[in-house]
């Protein structure tokens, strides 16, 4: 889809959305690593939260917490807490990734602060999603998780929100390197100097 790109004088938000195994943490850690873009990452406030209870970080351990923490805040509650770790940033930077941005909410209340927000959608077919999900190391899903997953966080995350208005679609079907390289030709329609 064509858009076009965010002016140079105002920050930029580069923002991944998509299913899990899709990719995009995948498209962050790169981003970070040969470009040099610091990130806030939302997930930060799961993983403090289950240590502050004493809980192991698992894969129900942080859907539970995730869905009680946005019944308790608001659906936009992990945007919200990150805002001064976002503006801290946008001090000495003009280009930073948000990681971990799920709900519409989340979204809306991001886009009403920062004009420059950006929505990218990593996508991957739900077949090659599920075997990623099945091979990682941490935390590895089975098909019937990953697939329980999907619809747990459309239902009660408000994902899919995010993901149909994205800005620029990222079909991540292939090897890493071919992500790479669609990032790498993104991030130069959008201004950004690659590394």
């Amino acid at each position: 889809m064509e858009q076009t790109p965010p002016s140079t004088t105002r920050p930029l938000l580069i923002t991944f959305v998509g299913m899990p195994g899709a990719g995009k943490t995948e498209a962050v850690r790169y981003i970070q690593k040969n470009n040099a873009i610091p990130s806030v990452r939302f997930g930060d406030l799961t993983e403090e939260g289950l240590k502050e209870k004493g809980l192991p970080v698992t894969t129900e351990t942080e859907r539970e917490f995730r869905e009680a923490y946005r019944r308790e805040h608001g659906m936009e509650a992990y945007a919200r807490n990150s805002r001064s770790k976002i503006d801290q940033l946008l001090q000495s930077q003009m280009v930073i990734v948000i990681d971990g941005l799920y709900s519409w909410e989340e979204y809306t209340y991001l886009k009403e602060i920062y004009e420059g927000l950006v929505l990218i959608h990593v996508y991957a077919e739900s077949k090659i999603r599920y075997a990623r999900l099945s091979a990682r190391p941490i935390r590895p899903l089975t098909l019937v998780d990953a697939r329980q997953r999907d619809i747990s966080e459309i239902e009660k995350l408000n994902k899919g929100g995010p993901i149909a208005i994205a800005d620029y679609l990222l079909v991540n079907n292939g090897e890493v390197s071919q992500l790479y390289k669609k990032i790498d030709t993104l991030l130069q329609r959008l201004g950004v100097k690659i590394e």
